[in-house]
């Protein structure tokens, strides 16, 4: 894999980890490469949206086990 994309992959496995830190090493250095801001910028929304459906997913688990346990409303 050649290094802008593996700048690609760490933004978004920082946006979709929530790692600040990471992020911010990351765009840095994706910057550095000259990685065009559209290409990053694509990378943030595709992990938004993998963060998303993981949350959703995470909610939906939570609500199962609870009404499996006969404790929802």
């Amino acid at each position: 894999m050649d290094a802008k994309t593996k700048e690609l992959v760490g933004i978004a496995a920082a946006v979709a980890g929530q790692c600040q830190r990471c992020f911010s090493y990351h765009y840095n250095e994706a910057k550095r490469l000259g990685i065009d801001r559209n290409d990053i910028e694509e990378a943030i929304e595709f992990a938004k949206a993998i963060r998303a459906a993981g949350a959703q997913g995470m909610d939906e688990f939570v609500k199962r086990v609870i009404v499996q346990k006969g404790e929802s409303k």
